[in-house]
């Protein structure tokens, strides 16, 4: 298997978390390549802190401070500077500010996918967009 980066969206990664069917399986199987270390994946820092707000009502700060510090002990994270801030919002072919941001992301980290369950909202990225099932297929090759 050639080495594989990949840069993952909040939702898959929430995924994971909240074992949100019917996606858990793929997210699942996605952060065990990255556990066992045959694929690099990076996360943005502003996933972390999304994800830290998004949990609030189904866990304490303790349970998603953990949750956290463990996908960070798998995952690099990217944060966002001035440039990328200002790239995001002047790019005119991003909609979702978010999005674009994640995808300035993913460039600085120079992954080879981004992994995602919203296409839709990546067709304007260099970096190819993936669903996660078919990403799991191209890895199988």
């Amino acid at each position: 298997m050639k080495n594989i980066t990949i840069f993952l969206d909040t939702n898959v990664i929430l995924d994971y978390l909240q074992s949100r069917e019917p996606f858990t399986e793929y997210a699942n199987s996605i952060f065990k390549l990255c556990a066992d270390k045959k694929i690099v994946a990076s996360i943005s820092a502003q996933s972390i802190a999304d994800i830290f707000f998004i949990l609030r009502k189904d866990y304490t700060v303790y349970e998603r401070k953990n949750m956290l510090l463990f996908i960070c002990g798998i995952c690099d994270v990217i944060g966002a500077n001035k440039t990328m801030i200002t790239n995001a919002l002047t790019n005119e072919n991003f909609n979702d500010l978010e999005d674009c941001i994640q995808t300035e992301c993913a460039k600085i980290a120079g992954v080879d996918y981004i992994i995602t369950r919203n296409i839709k909202d990546f067709t304007a990225s260099r970096i190819e967009p993936i669903l996660p099932e078919d990403f799991l297929k191209v890895i199988e090759q």
